[in-house]
Parts: C-alpha cells; structure tokens; sequence
C-alpha cells in the first residue's frame, strides 16, 4: 500500500503544491511530475550527478533525495537558472568549448560549475577537476568542460587568468 504525501514548496520561483507518493525521488517527482526534463536520472545511486537541483541553495542529488523532503523548500533546476540569466555565461561557455557532446551529464555540470564560481571564484583547472569529479561525463574527456569553466571564471574576475 503506497502512503502519498502532500508537498507546497517553491520550484524555480512558482509555489507548487502536489500530492506524490511518499517514495517518490525528488528527481522522479521534478522529470516525471512536474516534467522539468532538464533533471537527468543516471545512476539513481548519487554518484553520477545528472539529477544535480538546487535546495534552498545547496546543490543535491535528485536521486538520493525524497520529494517528500521539499517541502517548504525553495528548488531551482537547469531550467529555473537557464531562465534567470544566472548560468547565461556558462552555457555559452559549454557551447563555445564544445563541452556539451550528448549533453546528458550537461544539467548537472551546470549547477556544480555555478557552485564552484560561487564558492571559489578564483579556482584553478586543479580546483575545477576536484569540484566537477562527482559529475560523470562520458563523451568529452572533461578537458572541454575544464576550459568552459575556467574561461567563465577568467571572464567574471574582469579577464584575469584563474590560480593555477
């Protein structure tokens, strides 16, 4: 017998209020109910970081959280972030450095380089590699990725080269 749950919270600034079964994952919960296909299930174990989300400003992993847990919450997705202008300079960056391939891995790498900038905008390629590894890619080596954010980081510290 399948307990649903009722959840109100905030998802890519609109309040949404539904009713889910109780297991349901956040990343099943935002693809399947709220169809913000943006959030990739991978590995549905944590370690692939496709289902990366923003949860009241942290980044998690979709797949090890329940919907359930939401609520009250504040979630941004690709979607949201892409909308807002807020990774505006990272995707043109990916695009540029050709650092989106299939683009399956390329949600998830978003959120974690707009995570790594926020946090350590003077990181280096030794910094970035270290923060992007939770985030499988399978198609670009991760060298492309590396230069799309580190040329971000060059470009919002007014053009001058990242620490090492």
């Amino acid at each position: 017998m399948s307990r649903d749950v009722e959840i109100t919270a905030r998802i890519n600034g609109e309040s949404v209020t539904k009713r889910v079964p109780a297991r349901t994952s956040l990343a099943d919960f935002l693809r399947y109910d709220l169809e913000l296909t943006g959030t990739h299930v991978g590995c549905e174990h944590g370690v692939c970081g496709a289902c990366t989300v923003r949860v009241d400003g942290d980044i998690v992993r979709g797949c090890l959280m329940l919907a359930a847990q939401i609520d009250g919450a504040e979630v941004e997705t690709v979607e949201g972030l892409s909308a807002s202008g807020e990774l505006a300079d990272l995707q043109a960056a990916f695009l540029e450095r050709n650092a989106l391939q299939c683009g399956f891995c390329t949600p998830g790498m978003l959120l974690a380089a707009s995570e790594l900038i926020a946090t350590q905008p003077g990181a280096g390629r030794k910094e970035i590699r270290a923060f992007i590894s939770g985030n499988y890619c399978r198609c670009t080596g991760y060298e492309a990725i590396v230069d799309a954010i580190e040329t971000v980081i060059k470009q919002r510290n007014g053009g001058g080269a990242a620490n090492g």
